[in-house]
Parts: structure tokens; sequence; C-alpha cells
């Protein structure tokens, strides 16, 4: 498995990525093309990294950049998350988690916010300790892994491209 940046010409293989993942899954309105495709278009992707096997990508993970009680100050938001579901529960999806916080902590990141399944994402360091809000989610969905500096409290603001979801 090779675990790197995205390319151009790789647009279209995230995007088929992307619709694999979520195909079947209850919990997403499937815009999550159009949200990274957005992110591209609007400069507000961060880290886009992709895992590859045999030079086929299977895996895809997204970082941009979001604030925090209306403060812009370098938290990162961490999403889509995304692996072929023919592949899935083999390390892609970890190993991109793992891959795209250290590069966020080496760029001087103060912390993450992730909205999901806290089993998955608490491995990493992920807490939700009700401090931050979004939308009506409930707040065990709602997690930080801070970096540096104090956890924030407040409601989290995504780039533009999520107003898609």
């Amino acid at each position: 498995m090779l675990i790197r940046p995205e390319a151009p010409a790789d647009e279209p293989a995230i995007d088929r990525v992307l619709r694999d993942a979520f195909a079947a899954r209850s919990h997403t309105n499937h815009a999550e093309v159009a949200i990274v495709r957005a992110l591209r278009d609007h400069g507000d992707l961060t880290l886009s990294l992709v895992a590859e096997v045999s030079e086929t990508i299977v895996g895809h993970i997204a970082f941009s950049p979001v604030s925090v009680a209306g403060r812009h100050d370098s938290w990162f938001g961490l999403g889509p998350l995304a692996v072929r579901t023919g592949v899935q529960r083999q390390g892609f999806g970890s190993a991109l988690v793992r891959y795209g916080l250290e590069d966020l902590r080496l760029r001087d990141a103060i912390g993450c916010v992730v909205l999901g399944d806290p089993r998955f994402y608490g491995r990493f360091g992920f807490l939700s300790d009700g401090r931050l809000r979004y939308k009506n989610l409930p707040a065990r969905f709602v997690q930080r892994i801070v970096f540096r500096g104090e956890p924030p409290t407040g409601d989290i603001t995504y780039a533009r491209a999520f107003d898609l979801a």
C-alpha cells in the first residue's frame, strides 16, 4: 500500500472511490463527490490523500479548514474518508487517517475535528466531550483531537463546500 497526495490525474478514480464507498450508506445524501470537487475548486482542500495498491486507488481522505466558535486558526476537518467496499476493513482507512493527522501536525495545525463513529475515530485520539457542536448532530459524533493548546468550545463551521451535504 502506498499513501500519497492526490495528483490531478487521480480525480476520476477518487470520484469512483467516493461513489462506491458511500453508495449503500443510509447516513449520507451522496454528495461526497460534489463536496470534494467543490473543496478543490474553492481552494479549501488543504490535504487530499489516496491509498494505492498496485497502482489502483482504493481509498481517499480529505482535510479542509474549519472554524470553531467563529475563529479560523489552524483547525481542520477530516472528511470525507472513503475506501472501496471490496477492500474495507483491511487497514486502508486507518492508514489514511494516521498519515493525514501526522501531516497536519507537521503543518503546525492546532487540531482536527471529525463527525463520525467514535468507535472508529477514537482509535486515533479523537474525543467527544460535548464542548464542540455541529448543527443538530448528537455530541458523541462530534469529535476533536488537539495537537497543541487547549480544547476549544463552540460551534464548528466547515468550508462552504459542505453546504452541499
